[in-house]
C-alpha cells in the first residue's frame, strides 16, 4: 500500500500512527504546533461522519492495509456473532505481518510485511509468503532456518523490543512466537476507536 508523506498524514490524523512519528522530536514539534494553533482562529467542530472517517483512517494507516482489504475485514466482522469491534480487532492483530512486528522480529509493520512476502517466516513449520495470512490460537510463527543468518536478524536477542503483548509467547533465541488467546478490543490501549469504525460502515 502506497502511504505518502508520513509526518503530514500523522499530523492530519492527530496520532503517531507510524513508527517514525513515535519519537520525542515529533511530539515536541506537534506540541509547539498545537500551541500556535490555539492562538489562531479555531476550526468548527467536526461532524460525526468526519470523526468516524478519521478513526477509519487511523486504523488503516496503523496496520498499513488498503481500503479494499479493510472494508473486507469490517464486512466479515459484521457477519460474525458477538461484538464486531472485537472481531475486527482480532482479525487485524492475527495477521502474519502484525505478529512478526509484535514479536519484535521486525522494527516496523512495513518491514514485517516485506519479511513475510519474501518467505522468511513459517507458520507451524510451513513457509508462508502471504503477509495477511490469518493465524489461529496455538499457531507458531518462526523465522525460517535458511533466513536466520540474514543481516536483518543479526543480534535479535540483544535488541530493545517494545512491550510484547501478553497473548504472544516469544522465544528470541529460537526466533519463534506462539499465538495465544487474543483479547477484546480496549480503546484505552489503542490510538483509534473501532466502535466508530463499525458505526461508519453500518451507516
Amino acid at each position: 500500500m502506497k502511504i505518502g508523506p508520513k509526518y503530514k498524514i500523522a499530523r492530519r490524523l492527530g496520532v503517531p500512527v507510524f513508527e517514525k512519528t513515535q519519537t520525542e522530536k515529533f511530539v515536541v514539534r506537534e506540541t509547539r504546533r498545537a500551541k500556535n494553533a490555539r492562538r489562531s482562529k479555531r476550526r468548527g467542530s467536526r461532524s460525526n461522519f468526519a470523526l468516524q472517517l478519521l478513526e477509519k483512517q487511523k486504523v488503516r494507516y496503523t496496520y498499513g492495509i488498503s481500503e479494499k482489504q479493510f472494508s473486507n475485514y469490517v464486512k466479515d466482522a459484521l457477519e460474525k456473532k458477538g461484538n464486531p469491534a472485537d472481531s475486527l480487532y482480532r482479525s487485524l492483530e492475527s495477521r502474519l505481518d502484525n505478529i512478526l512486528y509484535r514479536a519484535g522480529f521486525a522494527k516496523t509493520r512495513r518491514m514485517a510485511r516485506q519479511m513475510a512476502s519474501h518467505g522468511h517466516a513459517t507458520v507451524n513449520g510451513v513457509r508462508t509468503t502471504i503477509p495477511s495470512y490469518t493465524l489461529r490460537e496455538g499457531d507458531i510463527v518462526a523465522i525460517r532456518e535458511g533466513s536466520k543468518g540474514k543481516t536483518v536478524f543479526e543480534n535479535l536477542e540483544e535488541r530493545q523490543i517494545a512491550t510484547i503483548p501478553k497473548w504472544l509467547t516469544v522465544d528470541q533465541k529460537k526466533m519463534t512466537a506462539t499465538l495465544g488467546t487474543l483479547p477484546s478490543f480496549d480503546v484505552t490501549e489503542n490510538v483509534f476507536s473501532l466502535v466508530s469504525v463499525i458505526e461508519f460502515y453500518s451507516r
